[in-house]
């Protein structure tokens, strides 16, 4: 399987030129995670993500997109074997490959994510899909409480590099906060601008955590998580017993580790 194969060629990009509140837009309105940025020529020179977009404290800010965008950690090629690529994004830790031409031609394609990779396992049928989710899934918990404040949590939330955290009261699962939930809520950390711009934030978790949580068992298969997350487009789901404990989270890269072998 080539990169070509399963790479995302209608996923949109923004140019380094642009205002930094489109890139802000168009993440939310399109619920990306991470959104190339290219040159007037469609040459790839960064990425943006929520992270950095969660700096811009205002919606009229003169920022430019290549004022805050970084170096892509992993770009792909089309004729690239999308297991090798996949597995380079596994050790960085990442979801997201930006998709070029080739290695001398740095024109914008489109973009690989592990959710494609995990689509094209689910045609495959693989006998790894059967596998129960309490075999893959996490248990060592990055968690918080409704009471918590955000600042604090969403720093804790930058330092382990999570875009995800289960919010728990006496070990039962009672929302989630995703940098989703930060975006919508106007949740803002300032870094490149004074704070007198900064828009008045929700102290508590409570004020703007997801409470509609869509949850599996750890009997549930991979295939079941696999499917749900494609479906509702969600990086992570929890995992609870019965009576609603947190058991465990298990999410893409954990899919893809299963698929793989990894």
């Amino acid at each position: 399987m080539r990169v070509q194969d399963i790479t995302d060629k209608k996923y949109p990009s923004i140019y380094a030129d642009e205002l930094a509140t489109k890139a802000r837009a168009v993440l939310r309105e399109r619920s990306l995670r991470t959104l190339p940025v290219t040159d007037k020529n469609k040459h790839l020179v960064g990425v943006i993500t929520r992270s950095d977009i969660l700096a811009i404290t205002s919606s009229i800010s003169p920022i430019r997109v290549k004022g805050i965008m970084s170096t892509p950690r992993t770009v792909a090629t089309m004729d690239m074997d999308a297991h090798d690529i996949v597995r380079k994004m596994l050790r960085l830790d990442e979801w997201y490959a930006s998709v070029v031409r080739s290695s001398q031609d740095k024109t914008y394609i489109g973009m690989l994510g592990l959710e494609n990779f995990i689509a094209a396992y689910l045609k495959k049928e693989t006998s790894r899909l059967s596998t129960p989710i309490s075999r893959v899934m996490s248990t060592e918990l990055f968690v918080c409480s409704a009471n918590d404040e955000v600042d604090n949590v969403w720093r804790s939330m930058q330092e382990k590099s999570y875009s995800g955290c289960p919010v728990v009261t006496k070990g039962k699962l009672v929302g989630m906060l995703t940098q989703t939930n930060l975006l919508e809520s106007s949740m803002v950390f300032p870094a490149f601008e004074a704070r007198k711009g900064r828009f008045k934030a929700p102290s508590r978790i409570s004020s703007i955590m997801k409470t509609s949580i869509i949850c599996l068992k750890p009997t549930s298969t991979v295939k079941e998580a696999a499917k749900l997350m494609l479906k509702k487009n969600i990086g992570r789901v929890p995992i609870v017993d019965d009576k609603n404990n947190l058991m465990g989270v298990v999410d893409r890269e954990d899919i893809v580790r299963t698929l793989i072998k990894y």
